[in-house]
């Protein structure tokens, strides 16, 4: 079923493997560990470790890594929270005394200890045949070698041009030519080249111990910043189990809090008191349904969320029926649900990779730099672009998501798994900072409710209600505007893309794969 105006690209289908990432080179490297003996996981973090240097602005060796493993398709499912910590100096009081009332999102405030590398490599003592040793090898050679900037990334660099300008070290590194990178252009990074293959010689201690963790530490003091090498040497990966819930006869996991996916389970607990099959898949109905589903959920994140090592975070409560109910019955078609605005701060660069492997071992895996470009501070001599995940914590002491010593910050990123009766059917997910929860959301109810396969449920026209107004695409009818705009939404156009999505359907009968991939990357899905 088509319900757009234009034609979509096609589904990728096999029997083996799939991946789907946001670059191609990146689908083909894990295509390349599949085919080599690999299982999923390792060839998520392959692909990962890729768009590390060829997508820098969406994630790197200095961001984080959530992710979710399921072993064979119907095994224990796997929860791996790789967000990393804020400095054990960075006390609430701190940044009171200095008037500081909110991160400054390219500041060393901003940024956390990087939780990526060890993520890595502790997914694949679990899951993995290979070692960072033979992974690592696409990324170093395209650090080292150089790597042709595809048109999407140079989209972001031209938009990000004023914040590299004035980063630390990001002009030596990233602006090369005076002047943002066009696509099409090659870029080389021997100093990034060279920590990668001290990463694959040394595992994670070569990252977090050592020349490399004391370089960034180094870096992050000359302008301010709080870190030491203990915060670098003391942070590890946790291993969780994923929190759900139902819909459609699906069960859909998330990594649970700190990471945010709880907010898209609610959003599924609200819709599924709904029969969206009664409105069009670009009606007014359907989105002003999804609208308010997020700015229930979005509030929700928003009041109790933070991390559960630091805080009480009562998961059972909130993804409780009553919960949802206790909104439902206010929603109204008529007009908005009065509700205090909440504005976490935009996040909206992010990879999403999906990987499903001959023996249907199934890996749902996000890494991330948290806004474009992360904090704009590449580490002296390393080359290492770190992240301003800090930048979601609140100065706001009691608040949940305060800062505090050795916490972590309510993240953007989660990847997401449906099953069905406890068997694997669609690792997946959607990119692009806030909107992942409503966009996660938009793509499962595309498929569940409007019959599509998983490029068309992707490719579909997206909205996000934010900060008072709802961000629409411009293939969202025009007719649907004024509709939404009568209901009493502000409404505007996205100037750039809305996330982007990876999806693999897995059909067990027939023993293939369908894969997707949001055309509004530059990435594809790869079968073989």
């Amino acid at each position: 079923m088509r319900n757009f105006h234009f034609a979509g690209r096609s589904t990728v289908h096999c029997q083996n493997g799939m991946v789907a990432t946001s670059h191609p080179q990146a689908a083909l490297a894990g295509i390349d560990v599949l085919r080599d003996g690999g299982t999923a996981a390792d060839a998520a973090v392959a692909a990962s470790a890729l768009l590390a240097v060829i997508e820098p602005q969406s994630t790197g060796i200095g961001g984080d890594c959530f992710a979710l493993i399921q072993p064979r398709g119907e095994g224990k499912i796997a929860a791996y929270n790789g967000s990393g910590r804020a400095p054990a100096a960075a006390n609430v009081e701190w940044y009171l005394e200095r008037k500081i009332h909110a991160v400054p999102l390219t500041s060393a405030h901003s940024v956390s200890i990087p939780g990526a590398i060890d993520a890595w490599q502790t997914i694949l003592r679990d899951h993995g045949k290979f070692g960072l040793d033979v992974l690592l090898q696409p990324a170093i050679k395209a650090a080292e070698e150089g790597y042709v900037v595809a048109p999407r990334i140079a989209f972001d660099w031209k938009n990000q041009f004023e914040k590299l300008k004035n980063g630390t070290n990001t002009v030596r590194y990233f602006l090369p030519h005076g002047r943002p990178m066009l696509a099409g252009e090659v870029l080389h990074q021997p100093e990034l080249g060279k920590t990668l293959r001290a990463i694959a010689k040394g595992g994670r201690d070569a990252f977090y111990k050592g020349e490399i963790a004391e370089d960034m530490v180094e870096t992050l003091r000359s302008i301010g910043g709080l870190h030491t090498v203990e915060d670098f040497a003391e942070h590890t990966t946790e291993v969780t189990s994923p929190i759900g819930t139902m819909y459609k006869g699906l069960d859909v996991w998330q990594c649970p809090p700190n990471g945010p996916g709880i907010t898209m389970l609610v959003m599924l607990n609200i819709l599924s008191r709904f029969d969206l099959t009664k409105f069009a898949p670009l009606s007014v109905e359907r989105f002003h349904l999804e609208a308010e589903a997020a700015r229930i959920a979005y509030m929700m994140r928003e009041q109790y969320i933070g991390d559960p090592a630091q805080v009480n975070v009562d998961v059972v409560r909130i993804l409780a029926k009553d919960f949802a109910d206790e909104y439902v019955g206010k929603i109204r078609m008529d007009g908005l649900l009065d509700l205090p605005n909440v504005a976490p701060p935009m996040n909206p660069s992010t990879i999403y990779i999906t990987v499903v492997d001959r023996d249907r071992n199934v890996c749902s895996f996000i890494n991330s730099v948290a806004h474009s470009f992360g904090s704009a501070i590449v580490s002296n001599k390393t080359g290492i672009l770190l992240q301003n995940r800090a930048g979601g914590f609140r100065i706001q002491p009691g608040h949940p998501n305060c800062i505090a010593p050795k916490k972590r910050p309510l993240h953007t990123i989660i990847p997401a798994l449906a099953t069905k009766n406890g068997r694997a059917v669609m690792p997946y997910g959607v990119m692009g900072g806030q909107y992942q929860p409503v966009g996660q959301t938009h793509v499962l109810t595309n498929i569940l409710d409007y019959g599509c396969d998983v490029q068309e449920a992707i490719d579909m026209p997206r909205g996000l209600h934010y900060e008072g107004v709802y961000q629409l695409e411009d293939g969202v009818p025009a007719a649907t505007v004024e509709g939404l705009k009568k209901l009493g939404h502000k409404t505007t156009s996205v100037v750039g893309p809305l996330g982007g999505g990876q999806a693999i359907w897995i059909d067990w009968d027939k023993g293939t794969l369908t894969g997707g991939s949001d055309p509004r990357k530059d990435g594809c899905a790869l079968g073989y």
